[in-house]
């Protein structure tokens, strides 16, 4: 049996008991949606293909896409804004690197220092994820396939009242939880 932490979006510490290692992405989907990370961000970000960008489960990190009132497309962790960059080809005697798309954010004071990069002049980020190279991995791909991968608009209906239920810790008997509330088997 494997255990997993989490730190919820409150700040809790909660383990996990994973009964196989095939179920492990699936229980850091389901924890994530709610907002829950395992481990910390590794400096520089998270490593991922680049074929695997237009459709990341970001629920595997805790994390989730959100669009601001202006319209600008972020993924939020933790309480914190990425904002998506793409990084063109680099191709010197020194250096080469192909074309990437990272998220990342302004590095703050309560930053630690091992996360922070520099960049041009003064300013400092800190980097989410990083997609380059690399060859395409399923287990990272939303489950199903996305509809914007797809090319269809995503489905409208009970999203909202969906995500509220699975947000809801279950406080009463599993026998009075409404019906559509199922338990995690994990």
């Amino acid at each position: 049996m494997l255990q997993i932490e989490f730190l919820t979006d409150l700040g809790a510490r909660v383990t996990v008991s994973v009964e196989h290692e095939s179920r492990l992405l699936d229980v850091q989907r389901h924890y994530g949606r709610l907002g829950w990370t395992s481990g910390e961000i590794p400096s520089g970000g998270y490593q991922f293909p680049i074929e695997n960008e237009p459709d990341f489960d970001w629920s595997l990190i805790g994390a989730r896409k959100w669009k601001s009132p202006e319209g600008e497309e972020l993924v939020i962790h933790r309480g914190h804004a990425y904002r998506r960059r793409e990084l063109e080809a680099v191709d010197s005697r020194k250096l080469k690197l192909p074309a990437a798309i990272k998220y990342s954010r302004g590095a703050k004071v309560s930053d630690p220092q091992h996360v922070r990069e520099k960049a041009d002049g003064d300013i400092e980020y800190v980097s989410l994820a990083i997609f380059r190279g690399g060859k395409r991995q399923e287990r990272y791909a939303v489950p199903g396939g996305s509809a914007a991968s797809q090319g269809r608009p995503a489905p409208q209906g009970q999203p909202t009242q969906t995500r509220l239920q699975a947000a809801r810790p279950a406080s009463r008997p599993p026998a009075q939880q409404p019906a559509q509330e199922e338990e995690a088997p994990f």
